[in-house]
C-alpha cells in the first residue's frame, strides 16, 4: 500500500470497492470500523472519513449513527422483511387497520411483515416484548414497526430497553401511534401517527361549543404518551375557550370502577366528559348508565379514534377518526425512506383526522372536518 502512488483516501475507495465487488462484503454487511481502516492503511480518521463519504455518495454504502458503516443493499434485491413489535395488537383495535394498511404497502413493494403475538397478562406481555424484539434481531430484518407499551407497571423501562437494544443491533425503528417517551419529549426515531395534541383540542372545543362548562378529561393509568398530548389539548381548547383550569378536571382511573366514576360524578358534577379513546369511552358509557346517568341528555360524551364498534354503542359515540389504513401505508414509505437515507433527522408524520359526529354528544349524527 506503501508504493501505491495514489492518496490515502483513494486507496481506501479502491480496496473497499473491489472487496464489495468481489462479494468480499455481502449486501447489508458491516464494514471493517473506522479504527481499523486507520491501523491498516497508515492514516488519520479523516482520510477514512473522507473515503467512505465518496463511498457513500457513490451509494455502495451507508452509514449508520452508533452502528458502523454497511454494504448498501441493492435496490435489485429481494423485498425487506420488517418486525411488527405491537404489544397492544389485540387490545387496541385501531392497530388492527393499521397492519393491514401495511401489509397492503408492503406486498406492493415486494416486502413482507414479520408478525408477532403478545399475551394479556401484564407481566407476560412485558416479558414477550422483549422475547419478540431479540427474535427479530436474531432473525436480521430490516426493520421494525414499534408501538411502545402501554398499560402495565414497567412499561417505561421494556420500551426504554427495546429502542436501546435496537439500535446496538443498528436496525431502523419506525414508531406507530406513540412516542416512547411522555409529551413533549422526542425519542430519536420516526413517528407516524396522529397530532394527538390537536386531537385532544379538537374533541374538547366540539362540547364547548355545546355549551359544556365543567368538563372531565378520563384516563386510564399507565397509558400511553397519546393520552398526556391529548391532555395537553384539553387545556389548551379550555385556555382558547377563556376558562380557567378549574373548569377542567383529569380523572386517571378505572373506567370500570363504579365507586370511583360515582365519585366523580358527584364532586365534579360534569355537563362533558372526555375520553382518552374509544375504549374507555365503551367502559365508562356502560358505568355512567349502571349510575342512571343519562348519555348526552345528563352528561355529553365525545372519544378518539374512531374504533368500529363506536357507532353501534348504546348511545352511539362521538368521535375523532383515525386514518389507519393510511397510517399503516405512510408507516412503510417511511421505513424504506430511512433505509435509503438513515442520515434523515427522525420526523413526526401526522395524518389529519376527521370529527365523526354522533349522538353521545348531543348532536345530530352528522361529519365535519376536523
Amino acid at each position: 500500500m506503501s508504493e501505491d502512488p495514489k492518496p490515502k483516501y483513494q486507496q481506501i475507495v479502491a480496496f473497499l470497492r473491489k472487496a464489495i465487488g468481489n462479494g468480499e462484503y455481502q449486501p447489508g454487511q458491516k464494514l471493517p470500523s473506522e479504527a481499523d481502516l486507520v491501523a491498516r492503511f497508515s492514516t488519520s480518521r479523516l482520510t477514512v472519513q473522507r473515503a467512505l463519504k465518496e463511498l457513500q455518495h457513490q451509494d455502495l454504502i451507508e452509514r449508520r449513527a452508533g452502528s458502523g458503516t454497511y454494504v448498501r443493499q441493492s435496490e435489485s434485491r429481494a423485498g425487506h422483511v420488517f418486525g411488527l413489535l405491537i404489544p397492544g395488537l389485540g387490545e387496541t383495535e385501531i392497530f388492527e387497520p393499521i397492519c393491514l394498511g401495511m401489509a397492503r404497502a408492503a406486498g406492493a413493494g415486494n416486502s413482507s411483515l414479520m408478525w408477532g403475538d403478545a399475551t394479556h397478562n401484564t407481566q407476560d406481555k412485558e416479558k414477550q416484548t422483549r422475547e419478540l424484539c431479540e427474535h427479530y434481531i436474531a432473525r436480521e430484518v430490516s426493520g421494525i414497526f414499534f408501538a411502545p407499551l402501554e398499560l402495565t407497571p414497567g412499561k417505561d423501562d421494556v420500551n426504554q430497553w427495546v429502542v436501546e437494544t435496537l439500535s446496538k443491533a443498528g436496525i431502523p425503528v419506525v414508531l406507530l401511534d406513540r412516542c416512547v417517551y411522555q409529551y413533549p419529549r422526542r425519542s430519536a426515531f420516526d413517528l407516524v401517527g396522529i397530532d394527538n395534541r390537536r386531537a385532544g383540542f379538537t374533541v374538547t372545543q366540539h362540547l364547548l361549543r355545546h355549551g359544556c362548562r365543567r368538563l372531565v378529561f378520563v384516563a386510564k393509568p399507565d397509558s400511553a404518551s397519546t393520552v398526556d398530548a391529548r391532555i395537553h389539548g384539553f387545556r389548551d381548547a379550555l385556555e382558547a375557550a377563556g376558562l380557567s383550569a378549574a373548569t377542567g378536571q383529569i380523572h386517571i382511573g378505572d373506567p370500570d370502577d363504579i365507586e370511583s366514576i360515582r365519585s366523580m360524578v358527584s364532586t365534579i358534577s360534569p355537563d362533558g366528559i372526555v375520553c382518552a379513546n374509544d375504549i374507555t369511552a365503551a367502559h365508562l358509557m356502560q358505568t355512567l348508565q349502571g349510575l342512571g346517568i343519562a348519555i348526552p341528555k345528563q352528561i355529553r360524551m365525545v372519544g378518539i379514534d374512531d374504533v368500529k364498534y363506536a357507532g353501534l354503542l348504546a348511545v352511539p359515540l362521538t368521535t375523532l377518526h383515525q386514518p389507519c389504513h393510511e397510517i399503516g401505508e405512510v408507516a412503510i414509505s417511511t421505513m424504506l425512506e430511512r433505509i435509503a437515507k438513515p442520515g434523515l433527522p427522525a420526523r413526526d408524520i401526522l395524518l389529519a383526522c376527521k370529527l365523526v359526529i354522533r349522538r353521545s354528544c348531543g348532536s345530530h349524527p352528522r361529519e365535519e372536518q376536523s
